[in-house]
């Protein structure tokens, strides 16, 4: 038997999940990559700040990658592994050169609101396959993701008014 007949879950109604998943995974690796960036590049007046903060961010969006690709395997497929495959399928764009927290936080609530918008979708298409598993992991994100965004939206408009 295969994994998804002990799951009781449809493969035909899953796939459209696997695939969103995938694109889903694509889109952290290249995310993960810029948040290294970040942290190794940001210089001047937030710079103990944000250094940590981009650490601890690409912590958890390592964890995120693993979590995701385990779903992949768990229904049925096969997750990408090279940096190839990501940059070919991922909405995110690489992002190089970004010494300033300003311009570093503005690409990092660009990047979360792609992943925002692909967990809600991909939330929608977990319900119809009745996925519980998928529904739980990308609501968890979803909760941590609307906070993560009102924090930096925060020290964004604080920054601002200097």
């Amino acid at each position: 038997m295969k994994t998804l007949d002990y799951l009781h879950l449809d493969a035909s109604k899953v796939s459209n999940v696997v695939a969103a998943l995938q694109q889903l995974l694509a889109d952290y690796r290249v995310y993960y990559t810029n948040l290294r960036g970040f942290h190794w590049n940001i210089t001047g007046h937030g710079f103990f700040i944000l250094h940590s903060k981009f650490e601890e961010m690409y912590d958890d969006v390592a964890e995120k990658v693993d979590e995701i690709a385990e779903r992949i395997l768990m229904l049925g497929g096969t997750p990408a592994n090279t940096f190839s495959e990501y940059l070919q399928q991922a909405h995110v764009k690489e992002v190089t050169g970004v010494p300033c927290g300003r311009e570093a936080v503005e690409h990092v609530l660009d990047t979360v609101g792609v992943l925002i918008k692909q967990e809600r979708e991909l939330l929608a298409l977990a319900s119809e396959a009745n996925d519980e598993g998928t529904v739980s992991l990308m609501s968890d994100y979803l909760k941590e993701q609307e906070k993560l965004v009102w924090m930096l939206v925060a020290w964004s408009q604080a920054e601002c008014k200097k």
